[in-house]
């Protein structure tokens, strides 16, 4: 009763007509901030953090938060629509979305990753109300073994499932791995693998990565490859879900929610971890009949799982933010840089010290989803309307907002030159059929895992004996083996069956 008690009275601040403006601003801002490739909530929190000397506490956390979850939301538009993740929280929702896209199901694709956000979105914040303190609590007691485990277990399902064949997708991991250790060691401060170039010091940014393989290869492999007569795009009946897609896209909304919101709570790579172990999850589990829609046609579970996951995710980093003061994405930091503006300090004592905050923020997100439920559903039918666009100019408007968003981070021309580079790169391995989606996880996750490699090799002291004598590593690299193993026998006993069948029916 006292948890119900303080949330009405949360309500009661966020619901002020001050704070619903604030919210509603946020919402909008940070939707379009998630359209655009090449921006994030981060760039944007981080421009807007001087209104904190303007605005009250209260309103400014809420105007934050509302541009969080609201660049969720919008980076599934361009993803699904364009190829084009506006997030690199939303790039698994392009594998399957631009696929649906293309086949003249782009309504659904967007209504699912709409609704699925919605659902994520709420239960997530009902457990962020409920259950904060006892999460954050698990998670503390995480070491660096588990988080290694937790990290070799997202390498080896991403690269089993994306792709045809795993030994791509690894290759692919791997390109990704050696890009993230471009730039300054973060443990000894060495500069490595920059081959002199001053502007590879600070590392390779993420979201060059992501745009320059998404938007830029996108936009060049159609250029050259499927330019000529191919108008499946354009053909669009509906902008909703049929009762079939409604019947898919339950189950993997709440699969999706279950696997993003611990996650959330945890510093293992934001939203890319779980949006990729919810794909892997929803094609390990997809009915028989649908499983050939995966990489062809476009499966409706790929994008709502996913979207799910994504935002469940997202709202879960308030968990750990807000009961201990650390944050586990970078807008979560930025988020904590802000209260620390005004004084306050997050942490086991916020929820006494800065209760109407604390109370106002988590009210907040339950109204916020609602907000975004009403600006996202009803714009369905325009952000279908995209695909109508002449293709040439479609393409160059999305090289023109890759190319500023791009430059806008650094103001650099070299980080132009390397994104079109990347562009190439991403062309090559789309000939070859080769997936782009390892190289963004191998890119941010490889300098996270070689640290807690390291550091838990320094627990055990220098043995590697260290990750099995701890429960949780120990069944996190079980899980491991099964991932890697289980599919490979399943073949095996498969082809076998197949050839006594066949001997049998030749006898």
């Amino acid at each position: 009763m006292d948890t119900l008690s303080h949330l009405m009275a949360g309500f009661a601040t966020a619901a002020t007509p001050l704070n619903l403006l604030w919210a509603f601003a946020g919402c909008v801002l940070g939707t379009a901030i998630g359209v655009l490739p090449g921006l994030g909530p981060a760039v944007t929190v981080a421009m807007l953090l001087p209104i904190t000397g303007q605005v009250e506490p209260t309103a400014s956390m809420i105007f934050f938060a509302g541009i969080y979850y609201g660049a969720m939301y919008g980076g599934s538009t361009t993803s699904i629509l364009l190829n084009t993740p506006g997030e690199t929280g939303t790039m698994v929702t392009a594998l399957e979305g631009f696929k649906m896209a293309k086949n003249g199901r782009a309504g659904a694709a967007l209504a699912t990753a709409a609704i699925g956000s919605f659902v994520a979105g709420t239960i997530a914040t009902v457990l962020v109300t409920l259950f904060a303190p006892l999460l954050a609590e698990f998670a503390v007691t995480l070491g660096p073994p588990e988080y290694f485990c937790l990290m070799l277990l997202a390498f080896t399902t991403v690269s089993a499932v994306l792709g045809q064949s795993t030994l791509r997708g690894l290759t692919a991991l791997f390109v990704g791995m050696a890009l993230g250790l471009v730039g300054i060691d973060q443990i000894s401060g060495q500069v490595r693998y920059t081959g002199g170039v001053l502007e590879f010091m600070d590392g390779i940014e993420v979201v060059l990565v992501a745009v320059g393989l998404f938007a830029v290869a996108e936009t060049l492999y159609n250029a050259l490859y499927e330019g000529r007569g191919q108008t499946s795009m354009n053909r669009l009946n509906k902008a909703h879900m049929t009762r079939s897609e409604w019947r898919r896209s339950w189950p993997a909304w709440l699969r999706g929610t279950a696997i993003g919101f611990p996650f959330g709570t945890i510093p293992a790579g934001g939203t890319e971890i779980p949006t990729f172990l919810s794909y892997a999850t929803e094609r390990k589990l997809a009915d028989p009949a649908h499983r050939e829609q995966f990489g062809t046609t476009g499966a409706i579970e790929g994008v709502a799982g996913p979207e799910a996951a994504n935002n469940a995710a997202v709202t879960g980093t308030l968990v750990p933010l807000l009961t201990l003061g650390i944050p586990t994405s970078v807008t979560a930091a930025i988020l904590l840089s802000a209260l620390q503006g005004y004084g306050i300090n997050a942490g086991p004592q916020l929820f006494q010290t800065s209760s109407a905050l604390v109370w106002a923020l988590i009210a907040s997100l339950y109204i916020g989803n609602v907000m975004l439920l009403v600006l996202n559903l009803p714009l369905v039918g325009l952000w279908v309307k995209l695909l109508k666009i002449p293709r040439p100019q479609l393409y160059a408007g999305i090289l023109i907002f890759a190319t500023v968003g791009v430059y806008g981070m650094r103001q650099s021309a070299f980080d132009l030159f390397l994104m079109y580079g990347l562009g190439l790169l991403g062309v090559v391995m789309r000939r070859f059929d080769f997936p782009t989606a390892p190289v963004i996880v191998g890119l941010i996750l490889g300098p996270l895992a070689e640290a807690q490699l390291r550091n838990a090799l320094s627990i055990g002291e220098g043995s590697f004996a260290v990750f099995v004598q701890r429960p949780l590593s120990l069944t996190l690299l079980v899980v491991v083996l099964l991932v890697l193993l289980v599919p490979r026998l399943w073949g095996w006993l498969a082809r076998r069956a197949q050839a006594r069948a066949a001997l049998a029916h030749g006898a």
